[in-house]
Protein backbone atom coordinates (compact mmCIF):
# COMPACT_ATOMS: atom_id res chain seq x y z
CA UNK A 1 0.00 0.00 0.00
CA UNK A 2 1.11 3.32 -0.64
CA UNK A 3 1.42 5.87 1.82
CA UNK A 4 -0.31 8.58 1.54
CA UNK A 5 1.54 11.46 3.62
CA UNK A 6 5.10 11.47 4.28
CA UNK A 7 5.59 9.47 7.88
CA UNK A 8 8.98 10.64 8.23
CA UNK A 9 7.68 14.37 8.26
CA UNK A 10 8.40 16.01 11.44
CA UNK A 11 5.34 16.05 13.92
CA UNK A 12 3.96 19.30 14.17
CA UNK A 13 2.04 20.88 17.58
CA UNK A 14 -1.68 21.49 17.54
CA UNK A 15 -4.51 22.20 19.73
CA UNK A 16 -7.77 19.87 19.65
CA UNK A 17 -10.63 19.74 21.97
CA UNK A 18 -11.90 16.86 23.04
CA UNK A 19 -15.17 15.79 24.87
CA UNK A 20 -13.42 15.84 28.42
CA UNK A 21 -15.24 12.66 29.57
CA UNK A 22 -13.79 11.06 26.49
CA UNK A 23 -10.54 12.08 27.35
CA UNK A 24 -10.08 11.08 30.95
CA UNK A 25 -11.64 7.45 29.93
CA UNK A 26 -8.69 7.33 26.92
CA UNK A 27 -6.03 8.51 29.59
CA UNK A 28 -7.18 5.93 32.33
CA UNK A 29 -6.58 3.26 29.56
CA UNK A 30 -3.26 4.76 28.38
CA UNK A 31 -4.37 5.04 25.16
CA UNK A 32 -2.15 7.50 23.14
CA UNK A 33 -3.98 10.65 21.89
CA UNK A 34 -1.61 11.64 19.34
CA UNK A 35 -1.51 8.16 17.68
CA UNK A 36 -4.58 7.50 18.12
CA UNK A 37 -5.64 10.78 16.00
CA UNK A 38 -3.22 10.71 13.35
CA UNK A 39 -4.47 6.48 12.67
CA UNK A 40 -8.06 7.63 12.24
CA UNK A 41 -6.66 11.05 10.02
CA UNK A 42 -4.84 8.80 7.69
CA UNK A 43 -8.38 6.81 7.64
CA UNK A 44 -10.46 9.82 6.98
CA UNK A 45 -7.81 11.78 3.97
CA UNK A 46 -7.51 7.95 2.35
CA UNK A 47 -11.74 8.34 2.23
CA UNK A 48 -11.17 11.74 0.79
CA UNK A 49 -8.59 11.31 -1.65
CA UNK A 50 -10.54 8.10 -3.26
CA UNK A 51 -13.52 10.30 -3.14
CA UNK A 52 -11.80 12.72 -5.15
CA UNK A 53 -10.10 10.28 -7.49
CA UNK A 54 -13.61 8.65 -8.19
CA UNK A 55 -15.16 12.15 -9.17
CA UNK A 56 -12.13 13.64 -10.92
CA UNK A 57 -12.51 9.89 -13.36
CA UNK A 58 -16.33 9.44 -13.22
CA UNK A 59 -16.06 10.13 -16.45
CA UNK A 60 -13.72 8.08 -18.10
CA UNK A 61 -15.10 5.18 -15.94
CA UNK A 62 -18.27 5.42 -17.04
CA UNK A 63 -17.02 5.79 -21.04
CA UNK A 64 -15.24 1.98 -20.05
CA UNK A 65 -18.03 0.66 -18.19
CA UNK A 66 -19.97 1.58 -21.63
CA UNK A 67 -17.48 0.31 -23.84
CA UNK A 68 -17.46 -3.29 -21.84
CA UNK A 69 -20.88 -3.37 -22.13
CA UNK A 70 -21.46 -2.61 -25.84
CA UNK A 71 -18.22 -4.30 -26.85
CA UNK A 72 -17.73 -7.09 -23.94
CA UNK A 73 -13.80 -7.53 -22.90
CA UNK A 74 -11.14 -8.98 -24.91
CA UNK A 75 -10.92 -12.49 -23.54
CA UNK A 76 -14.44 -12.90 -23.73
CA UNK A 77 -13.79 -15.54 -26.78
CA UNK A 78 -11.00 -17.05 -25.01
CA UNK A 79 -12.13 -18.01 -21.85
CA UNK A 80 -13.02 -21.87 -21.18
CA UNK A 81 -15.77 -20.93 -18.28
Amino acid sequence: MTAIYDKTAKKKATNVSINSDLLEKAKYYKINISSSIEKTLEVLVKEKEVQLWEEENKEAINDYNNRIVQNGLFSNGLRSF
